[in-house]
């Protein structure tokens, strides 16, 4: 006789789903083997971030990245563990990381066929002060048969076979697709596997938040400044949205996920491309909201559209609910035409 109450033994870990998904799409194994290699690195990673104090993790290593962030101890620990980790999968060819300035070829004799661009540590200035931050991925299978080259990596995240986030917050949690809809793993620590909590989620049509940094208003560009105001003081009585922002981009992005809402990081006078890199921040966030039914926009163009012509290239970012977004890019595409 089973209590109903007692743990449930059907139990769907990570490994297991994304085997039982790559047997539908037939073929995917070695795809299957890449995504289960970097599962192991963000249980690395989590132990790490769950002890970084202890171990004297935290803390400014010395020196900045190629995109001007200072890099932490926790941001060196966090890269190599997943390179070490996607490498020894004999699974990609090209890696690409926020850490690094150029991409890594993978030597010959363990090279598979996808192509990895990564930000090992989003958020990294929100270590020292425990603000929730994360592990953003997006992987392409390699479109020739030439040599492995940096150039790879620049195509759109129109053609990106899968991609996702890891989020250290109160739990471990993996967001991930591989162009089937997303689904969420909760880490359970008792038996160190990622365990299936939401499956195929989908983003509300439109939402009561919006998300950016309001510190840079006075550089905003007037498109943004509009829609803002339209949000703060709705013309038609509606209550205003909320306004939230963490400052770790896959909390926001997050949230927004799975409250609906706007996130923004969009150009501004100081920085007209605005701050997040398109290979490994925007691209995955993008296709994980249009995978659960949003949509990812600069406010002009469909971040997935975008071709790129840098690993480390800069792109404006709007996304979230369907709705909310379209608003944002009538704005936009107004204030273009005045132009």
């Amino acid at each position: 006789m089973t209590d109903q109450g007692a743990f449930d033994t059907n139990v769907v870990t990570m490994t297991r789903f994304v085997m039982e998904e790559g047997r539908k799409a037939k073929g995917t194994g070695e795809l299957t083997t890449l995504l289960n290699s970097l599962c192991t690195a963000v249980k690395a990673i989590s132990s790490a971030v769950r002890k970084a104090g202890i171990a004297h993790l935290y803390g400014i290593a010395g020196s900045t990245n190629v995109t001007g962030d200072q890099v932490k101890k926790l941001d060196i620990l966090s890269n190599d563990l997943v390179i070490n980790m996607i490498t020894s999968s004999f699974t990609s060819c090209v890696l690409v990381s926020e850490e690094n300035e150029k991409a890594i070829i993978i030597e010959p004799e363990t090279r598979g066929k996808y192509v990895v661009c990564f930000d090992p540590l989003d958020g990294s200035s929100n270590i020292d002060c425990l603000v929730s931050i994360g592990t953003i991925f997006a992987i392409y299978k390699k479109a020739t048969d030439d040599e492995p080259c940096e150039k790879d990596a620049l195509r759109p995240g129109r053609t990106l076979v899968a991609a996702g986030y890891a989020l250290y917050g109160s739990a471990t949690m993996m967001v991930i697709s591989t162009g089937q809809g997303v689904n969420c793993f909760m880490l359970d620590p008792a038996i160190g596997e990622f365990i299936l909590v939401d499956r195929d989620v989908k983003i509300k049509e439109r939402g009561k938040i919006y998300s950016l940094n309001e510190g840079y208003a006075k550089y905003f560009d007037p498109a943004v400044t509009e829609y803002l105001q339209k949000k703060k003081f709705p013309e038609d009585g509606s209550e205003p949205y909320a306004a939230r922002y963490i400052g770790s981009m896959v909390a926001d992005v997050h949230r927004t996920l799975m409250y609906g809402g706007i996130f923004l990081y969009p150009g501004n006078v100081k920085c007209p491309k605005g701050k997040l890199r398109l290979l490994y921040e925007g691209n995955p966030m993008a296709f994980i909201i249009e995978q659960a039914g949003g949509l990812a926009s600069t406010g002009l163009e469909p971040l997935l559209d975008i071709q790129p012509e840098s690993i480390h290239q800069r792109a404006p970012v709007a996304l979230g609910s369907k709705e909310d977004v379209l608003e944002y890019i009538a704005i936009c595409q107004k204030h273009a035409q005045k132009k």
